[in-house]
């Protein structure tokens, strides 16, 4: 008897077997037909994004053409379009009228940067470089002497900086920058890109704050296309994930996972005093105020002895700049007054305009960033009054009394605090 249930149950075994081994089949077939159908489109996807966002090619055919036949000149055009030794290396590009690579230029190492279209309209929350012309490279004009250019380049910094003594002085810099090939003279071709390239907030704050420590440095131009100094790091913390991992992690999470890839406590002092010091920079510098209107740790970097480094200035723009386009704007909120990311006005409800006074100083809107940075891993004999000054400064507002005494006072302790705690260490 037993025999036979044993044969009976060998016997059924491979029917079970047979069952079981379609549907296995048919599931395995299913997960590899998946995930070949979400590589495929994910590969699709970065392809897309890569051809509209990266057009190195048509950036470089559109200078040298312009350079080749007379229209522009500058230090890099020769290396560029003749020489062949400026190279267009790995893509940065975030947006496709901003063109972004790494670059080796001989020995060199740097960021080329080159403007690709005409902004059709001006949207105050993205939109921050809005210098475009109708056509481009088509000022100055032939027959236009030194001292009519000079006067050109006056009333152009004159409307983005302001009325002051000593804009003479800017406009004597920008001359000396503009001569490329440094034979003493500007041609028209140099003055052709140099006119371009102030339009640019980024090429303009770069020739003012040029003996600064933390502005990259420029290394040559062509048309509106520029060389800056490549930065070794280029966010003060996180790591660099594929859009597509990033997509499906928590933003908590992520804040967690920067706080992970940081360097030491006493580095991240350095990193940051170095940004302070940057903020007094362009606090009422010698040629006005310059409000950051995008503070993302991603456009700040440092160098490997912990030096920060500002990696896209874009976003750095003229006060007057600012108040110019914000004013008399439609608005419902005061969210409708916002200029990039982080520059906000009031909203006017009795008129529905937006006012022209600023909320927030750079250095609140610095602190705000720094405030987990810095407190996570402090030492413990500084972490209360670390706090308190991060507090104190978040709190500062445009509109208080005496703000710019109180700037000056909360950037100095917090200078002072962080500096007393790393002088004596290998990272100060």
């Amino acid at each position: 008897m037993a025999r036979r249930l044993f044969a009976g149950a060998w016997l059924r075994k491979p029917y079970y077997g047979q069952v079981r081994f379609p549907y296995m089949r048919m599931k395995y077939f299913f997960f590899s037909w998946l995930g070949v159908f979400i590589g495929s489109w994910v590969i699709y996807v970065q392809y897309s994004s890569y051809t509209e966002l990266c057009r190195g090619h048509d950036c470089k055919k559109i200078i040298c053409d312009k350079y080749r036949t007379g229209v522009i000149d500058g230090s890099a055009c020769s290396s560029l379009c003749t020489r062949q030794t400026l190279y267009f290396g790995k893509c940065l590009s975030a947006t496709p009228n901003n063109q972004m690579y790494l670059g080796a230029w001989g020995n060199l190492q740097g960021v080329i940067k080159c403007q690709m279209e005409e902004a059709v309209h001006l949207d105050l929350r993205t939109e921050l470089e809005p210098r475009r012309e109708t056509i481009l490279f088509d000022k100055p004009t032939k027959g236009t002497t030194v001292q009519k250019f000079k006067e050109m380049v006056y009333g152009l910094f004159k409307a983005k900086l302001g009325e002051q003594g000593n804009l003479p002085e800017l406009v004597n810099l920008i001359l000396s920058v503009a001569d490329g090939n440094k034979d003493g003279r500007v041609s028209l071709p140099e003055a052709k890109s140099a006119w371009a390239l102030l339009q640019l907030n980024e090429f303009l704050l770069m020739v003012i704050l040029q003996d600064k420590e933390h502005t990259p440095k420029l290394l040559g131009f062509c048309g509106d296309l520029y060389v800056m100094e490549k930065v070794e790091y280029t966010s003060l913390f996180g790591i660099s994930l594929p859009w597509i991992i990033e997509f499906f992690i928590p933003s908590g999470f992520r804040r967690n996972m920067n706080q992970w890839f940081t360097p030491s406590w006493p580095r991240k002092a350095k990193i940051a005093i170095g940004l302070l010091e940057f903020v007094e920079d362009i606090f009422h510098g010698p040629y006005g105020n310059f409000l950051m209107c995008d503070t993302s740790a991603k456009n700040l970097g440092y160098n490997d002895k912990y030096d920060l480094k500002m990696v896209d200035m874009r976003k750095i723009v003229p006060e007057m700049n600012v108040k110019e386009l914000i004013k008399d704007r439609h608005c419902e909120s005061d969210q409708d007054c916002v200029y990039g990311s982080d520059c906000s006005t009031v909203c006017d409800q009795s008129t529905m305009k937006c006012t022209t006074e600023i909320i927030q100083p750079n250095l609140a809107k610095v602190c705000q960033l720094l405030k987990d940075y810095l407190l996570r891993g402090a030492p413990l004999e500084i972490h209360e009054e670390l706090e308190k000054q991060l507090y104190l400064c978040i709190a500062l507002k445009v509109s208080a009394n005496q703000m710019e005494m109180e700037h000056s006072l909360i950037l100095n302790n917090l200078k002072t605090l962080l500096w007393k705690k790393i002088s004596h260490t290998n990272d100060s």
